[in-house]
């Protein structure tokens, strides 16, 4: 299948996919996109939080070997770099690469001075995140990511295909309809692996300086850039 022809049918597709199922129509999504796409074209970038390892689990159940990539900025809590390590034994046939930025923390800092996430958080989340993707992203037809409707207002719209400007090919989101609940009953179901962070209030983890636990009724992207008011890193937005 070549982009041209995804580009033009993305959303007729996107609404072809039964939702009736167990999986709320994820496997259905990740099965087209495994067949649709050749392995070196699709990508899942994975942050390796609860919706991840759903994704990851259901993803070895299709594409054993699947390639996914981990945006290591240098800054994930400890937490993060244990539960992929668990990950990797429990799936060693999956292919993941944890990608670098090509700047240091300490080339970073040369640049642009101390605690850039403080002071311009948006120009670190390009350095450490937006341009790690697009340069992992330039040779592929399709990515794979967790987002689901629940999750936030920017998120509400969120198709299973999405043609994505800012990376100019298609987006796959398996878990649009998947609730909170629904993510931890699958992952006590299947005892995985998941970051322990989630069991103190963080139920969306980025790096270290700009994630907080959040309030009982927050939303789930309630403790990213605390004060800032910035909520997404830039991976999803155009």
């Amino acid at each position: 299948m070549t982009t041209l022809v995804t580009y033009k049918k993305w959303n007729q597709i996107s609404d072809t996919f039964p939702i009736e199922d167990s999986t709320k129509g994820a496997k259905s999504v990740l099965e087209w996109a495994y067949s649709s796409y050749p392995d070196e074209q699709i990508v899942y970038a994975s942050s390796f939080g609860a919706e991840a390892i759903v994704l990851i689990d259901l993803i070895q159940q299709v594409k054993p070997d699947a390639h996914i990539v981990f945006l290591d900025t240098g800054l994930h809590f400890p937490e993060t770099y244990e539960v992929i390590n668990k990950i990797e034994e429990r799936f060693p046939s999956l292919k993941i690469e944890r990608k670098l930025p090509k700047l240091s923390l300490d080339e970073q800092r040369e640049q642009y001075g101390s605690a850039l996430w403080k002071r311009e958080p948006n120009q670190c989340c390009n350095i450490r995140k937006v341009i790690p993707l697009r340069e992992t992203l330039t040779a592929k037809q399709a990515w794979i990511s967790g987002l689901r409707r629940e999750q936030s207002p920017t998120r509400a719209n969120t198709q299973f295909l999405n043609k994505d400007e800012k990376f100019q090919n298609i987006k796959i989101c398996p878990l649009i309809h998947w609730t909170w609940d629904e993510v931890w009953a699958y992952i006590k179901e299947k005892d995985l692996p998941y970051n322990a962070l989630h069991d103190q209030n963080y139920p969306s983890i980025g790096c270290f300086p700009c994630t907080q636990p959040v309030s009982a009724d927050g939303d789930s992207r309630e403790g990213r850039w605390v004060g800032s008011g910035k909520t997404e890193c830039g991976l999803h937005t155009s």
